[in-house]
């Protein structure tokens, strides 16, 4: 059965002064997080989307390899793993996340290098966020007065 997970952001002001908050209503990890232009491209402290992706990536790539480990038959002590977006600000038609590296560090018993380079490839193709980097996008968008 199909479930959804959702988060919400707010803006207010123009794009180079106005300021945001994001929030997880579900888990209330983030409640009215701050963010900006500043944050997000510049070097004030604070989140952004991309950071966010990020760690979205991360942690799922993480479980992903733990499954495949172990439907392969090996137990990771620990998988520790950095996702880099890449995104570019000079694109058409705006800023563009160009790509995801992900850099992964395992301790897994009993696995040589060869299995484990395979099992890291298939974890990353079948990584849900790694997969819903291409999927289509819906909108569904209201003017209020």
């Amino acid at each position: 059965m199909a479930f959804k997970r959702y988060a919400d952001a707010v803006w207010q002001g123009d794009l180079q002064v106005g300021k945001g908050s994001m929030s997880t209503p579900q888990s209330g990890l983030f409640d009215a997080q701050n963010y900006s232009f500043k944050t997000r491209f510049g070097d004030e402290k604070g989140t952004n989307p991309e950071e966010l992706l990020a760690a979205a990536h991360a942690g799922c790539f993480s479980m992903a390899l733990s499954a495949v480990l172990g439907k392969e038959g090996f137990t990771p002590d620990r998988i520790q793993t950095r996702a880099e977006v890449t995104m570019e600000p000079g694109m058409d038609p705006g800023p563009t996340v160009t790509g995801v590296h992900l850099v992964v560090e395992a301790a897994v018993p009993g696995i040589d290098e060869a299995r484990f380079q395979q099992i890291a490839e298939g974890a990353k193709a079948g990584c849900v966020v790694s997969r819903a980097l291409s999927v289509p996008v819906s909108l569904s968008a209201t003017l209020k007065g």
